[in-house]
């Protein structure tokens, strides 16, 4: 049974449409980075998923069910990016209310160590930083033991250990079949932690596949030189070369035959210290929800 099945799904809010014809699937225990630039859909589909919007077209089925169901059952818990606290609540105090709204709850404090706040309980929400108020979200989503738990930029607010910490817990619970659908704008957590990742633009799936399989879809390489007085146009004028970027005393060039464009460097000019780096995460991002307008500049910004 699909963790996920999402089928043409449609949502308009007057005369814009936020999602149109979406389909999707996520399997259990999958770990799915969601992402796409702002105003994509990302937040309209989760919504969808939550149950919290319904679609004017399409269905919506988690495990199987209508998300009313699912969340009613306990299957589905949302760690969102704002809301849900009372600030004048101690952390326990916040985690032991939510859990007395289920039938059947994990014990408080294992929700607590889990998400590794144990250390603040008794701190007033109010007094939390933004990193300890999203950990205390993730303790609340746990306390159903959901089997699919959604992120909405949870790492918000947290530091690079505190960021470290929280995704080293959510792989733990992949491994023993959690499944996973975050929505993030720090690419490098996705690159590292997803399974798989889903691109949407302007409410459709532009791209879906594994790490890997999204980067080989930003074509070409970045060579990186120190050039003092670089000749910009003559090396605009290169085979293989696409963009070129003065950066103080040193190049940056965009480049479909990265080989011939550094042997020629080398051998026909005076560069140094002369660097070739493969397209990253964030260039196929921008490659594959830019507008072709403006995807030359954005890739050379990401670079």
């Amino acid at each position: 049974m699909l963790a996920i099945d999402l089928q043409n799904l449609t949502k308009r809010y007057r005369q814009v449409t936020a999602v149109r014809d979406l389909t999707l699937q996520v399997a259990p225990g999958e770990i799915v980075a969601f992402l796409g630039p702002n105003g994509a859909g990302k937040t309209t589909t989760i919504d969808m998923i939550l149950g919290l919007a319904r679609p004017d077209a399409g269905r919506v089925l988690v495990y199987g069910s209508t998300p009313a169901e699912a969340i009613a059952r306990g299957d589905v818990a949302a760690v969102m990016q704002t809301g849900g606290l009372l600030k004048d609540f101690t952390v326990r105090e916040t985690v032991r209310f939510t859990a007395s709204l289920y039938a059947t709850a994990r014990p408080v404090d294992e929700v607590m160590a889990r998400a590794g706040i144990t250390h603040i309980a008794d701190r007033l929400v109010g007094k939390c930083s933004g990193g300890e108020q999203q950990r205390l979200r993730f303790a609340m989503a746990l306390l159903s033991d959901p089997r699919l738990l959604i992120l909405d930029e949870p790492t918000t607010g947290m530091d690079v250990e505190g960021r470290r910490d929280f995704w080293s817990a959510i792989r733990e619970d992949a491994a023993r079949g959690r499944t996973i659908l975050f929505a993030t704008h720090y690419l490098d957590e996705a690159d590292a932690y997803a399974d798989r990742i889903v691109l949407i633009r302007e409410g459709e799936l532009v791209a879906d596949g594994t790490t890997a399989e999204i980067k080989a879809r930003a074509t070409g390489r970045s060579i990186r030189a120190t050039l003092p007085g670089a000749d910009l146009a003559q090396l605009e004028a290169l085979p293989g070369v696409i963009q070129v970027e003065q950066r103080g005393d040193s190049v940056l060039l965009q480049c479909n035959d990265s080989d011939s464009v550094a042997r020629h460097l080398l051998l026909h000019t005076a560069a140094r210290d002369l660097e070739i780096v493969a397209q990253n995460l964030e260039a196929a991002f921008v490659a594959l929800t830019t507008s072709d307008t403006d995807t030359a500049r954005a890739m050379r910004g990401a670079a």
